[in-house]
């Protein structure tokens, strides 16, 4: 992973790793940096404020948050794929000297779906690491 996740010292989230002709992550490569990091996502106070709610709305509020998060993976892969493609065909039709190296378009566009493309990984890791469902007081009877 470390030859996909630096590019002369830039991220995979930055649009110079692009530029700079950093080969394009694999959507494992990045859902395993965000794992490896222990990264929670912009949405970890969220998600912990969820998983201190009690049972029923626990659980309620929990499911809403990953259907959420799974719809906004499923565009932001759809979009990633239509990315790379397009970063692919521009490396071959507009290559880039490399002492007038110029930040496009789709190298930012890259690098913004990367970002949210590790934050579903790291919301989706971090729902899974909470338990299920809290115990009901009930079902102890």
């Amino acid at each position: 992973m470390k030859q996909h996740s630096q590019q002369a010292g830039y991220s995979i989230g930055h649009p110079w790793y692009y530029v700079l002709g950093g080969p394009v992550p694999t959507l494992k490569q990045i859902r395993a940096l965000a794992i490896r990091l222990e990264y929670r996502g912009y949405m970890e106070a969220d998600i912990l404020a969820a998983s201190k709610k009690p049972e029923p709305k626990r659980s309620e509020t929990l499911r809403a948050i990953r259907r959420k998060v799974l719809e906004d993976l499923r565009r932001d892969i759809s979009r990633y794929r239509k990315l790379a493609r397009e970063l692919r065909r521009y490396r071959r039709e507009c290559p880039q000297d490399p002492e007038d190296y110029q930040c496009a378009e789709i190298h930012t566009g890259m690098s913004l779906k990367v970002a949210h493309l590790y934050n579903d990984f790291a919301h989706l890791n971090y729902l899974d690491t909470l338990p299920q469902q809290q115990g009901d007081l009930f079902a102890m009877l």
